[in-house]
């Protein structure tokens, strides 16, 4: 776990960094050095690469116009996939994708989806704003995409208006390579050879639009549903339990109690909101420091939640066997006027860059237990990587940071001891700066610096016990604006630019621009 100390003022860190802090131009002066020391010599765990995952529902423009145009669109696609799409997504290494909800899911009946689409049912989507779904994106199109883009298909199985005879045979029609009616009935469809399904949730927000549920009785259904969903595939399948969201101990305790044995990952819930009023939560741009600050503030409360759930698994599972999904997280707006409003549709600006950053800097610090994270959602929707309008196609800051976080997938965790000046707002008081290291597999040493202060600068050196530092370089996302944000008028106004560290006085030294998220390899 990082660990936040006292900044006390040292002679030789002056000396170290009077010649970064002289660069600082005027009025983005440095404030006190940040001390940052890394701990290459005492590894910890592997950070999977799951956390850094991906989520996409049907919901407005998530799938339909996002992802999926079909194969006669005048707009340039691979089987009726997005070319645009596809290649911003294989650049950020997507690990998994979460499908098909949400609240979707329970509602969501994987025979409508299957076979020919001019045949398939059009139902509607009694969760996101009564729209007609004609299922022309099923099963095998879902999993066909996570295949195109590498990324370990996530199915969440309807457990709230369905039954485990029905999730059973979804199972068994994906990975089954026996005779069996079902398997020849996906060879009939077109797929010959099974698929490989690595991860099933039984249920979403079982407490919620999953079906308002007691967590003792959800406990007992999964229980019953584990039973029967039988696995077909030869890396076997992981079975998660829909968990708890925000502060809801009790139902943790009780599912882990009551199921613990039978699951191998339970989910956990969170999502960012600025002024935490559902009803009036914020806007996504033009917004001021107040919510600025406490947008970063809400963001980071998710580490207790990750603490005092992870205390309370390991009382039922000290081996740390069962792992910890945040399977939804992000930040979460008021919508904007215009047609997409109530689809759940937002611009993306820097302020969301930085959430995703602390974000997955806390999953990293988390990794003997968080084995997967998937940000909602990957395209058109909430926190999202790419917004698209018509043909057009516009990277938000969140994708960058994600892009710039790819080095960290699969690689060892390295602990951090972090001292630095807070970041004051009001009745908000935030570290200045957060930071991740890990070691990847070639033995670099990657280091992610987030500076939280929308005004000063952050003068930085590193020490990293039990390697070699002559020099750093990377890239840094910052912008002038604390809501700066592409649009498809301007789609290139916020994107990485080149930026380094160098070695004085035997330390790395760094001017990390406020606000910002920098991403550096070690050399």
């Amino acid at each position: 776990m990082i660990t936040l100390t006292e900044w006390r003022p040292c002679a030789v860190w002056a000396l170290a960094l009077c010649g970064l802090t002289a660069a600082v131009p005027a009025g983005a002066a440095a404030r006190e050095q940040v001390v940052l020391t890394v701990r290459a010599d005492a590894p910890g765990p592997k950070i999977d690469r799951h956390i850094f995952g991906q989520f996409a529902e049907h919901l407005g423009r998530g799938i339909y116009g996002g992802i999926w145009v079909g194969p006669g669109s005048p707009i340039p696609n691979t089987d009726g996939y997005r070319n645009d799409v596809l290649a911003a997504l294989k650049a950020l290494h997507v690990p998994v994708i979460r499908w098909p909800g949400g609240c979707f899911a329970d509602d969501y009946h994987w025979r409508d989806g299957i076979g020919p689409r001019a045949q398939r049912p059009a139902r509607i989507n009694t969760n996101w704003g009564g729209v007609v779904e004609p299922n022309s994106f099923g099963t095998s199109e879902f999993l066909d995409f996570a295949a195109l883009i590498g990324a370990d298909p996530y199915l969440t199985g309807n457990v709230g208006s369905g039954t485990p005879r029905e999730m059973a045979d979804w199972v068994e029609y994906i990975t089954s390579d026996s005779p069996s009616t079902l398997a020849q009935l996906r060879r009939a469809n077109g797929r010959r050879r099974r698929w490989s399904l690595a991860f099933l949730l039984m249920a979403n927000e079982a407490w919620g639009c999953g079906g308002n549920m007691r967590p003792e009785y959800y406990a007992d259904l999964f229980r019953r549903y584990a039973t029967f969903v039988r696995d077909h595939a030869p890396k076997g399948i992981t079975l998660v339990a829909s968990g708890p969201h925000d502060d809801d101990y009790h139902w943790t305790q009780a599912v882990m109690a009551r199921a613990g044995d039978q699951m191998d990952a339970l989910s956990l819930h969170y999502y960012t909101i600025p002024t935490g009023n559902w009803q009036h939560k914020g806007a996504a741009i033009g917004f001021g420091e107040d919510q600025w600050a406490s947008t970063l503030q809400a963001a980071e409360r998710i580490d207790e939640y990750i603490t005092r759930d992870a205390a309370i698994m390991d009382r039922y599972d000290p081996k740390k066997r069962v792992a910890l999904f945040v399977d939804e997280w992000g930040t979460w707006y008021d919508p904007a006027p215009g047609p997409d409003r109530g689809v759940l549709y937002q611009q993306n600006s820097l302020r969301d860059a930085l959430v995703a950053a602390i974000s997955l800097d806390i999953f990293a610090r988390h990794a003997d237990r968080v084995r997967m994270a998937n940000i909602a959602q990957m395209v058109n929707v909430l926190q999202a990587m790419i917004l698209t309008r018509g043909d057009r196609m516009i990277l938000t800051p969140t994708y960058w940071v994600f892009r710039m976080y790819v080095p960290f997938q699969g690689a060892t965790y390295l602990p951090v001891k972090i001292a630095t000046p807070s970041y004051r707002y009001g009745t908000v008081v935030l570290p200045a700066v957060d930071a991740t290291a890990a070691r990847d597999a070639s033995g670099t040493i990657h280091l992610a610096l987030v500076n939280l202060d929308p005004h000063h600068a952050a003068a930085i050196a590193v020490r990293i016990d039990g390697a070699e530092a002559h020099s750093a370089a990377g890239q840094v996302l910052t912008a002038a604006a604390m809501d700066a944000h592409d649009t498809f008028a301007d789609p290139h106004a916020i994107a990485p630019v080149p930026f380094g560290g160098k070695r004085r006085g035997g330390r790395l030294v760094f001017r990390l621009p406020a606000k910002s998220v920098a991403v550096v390899a070690v050399h």
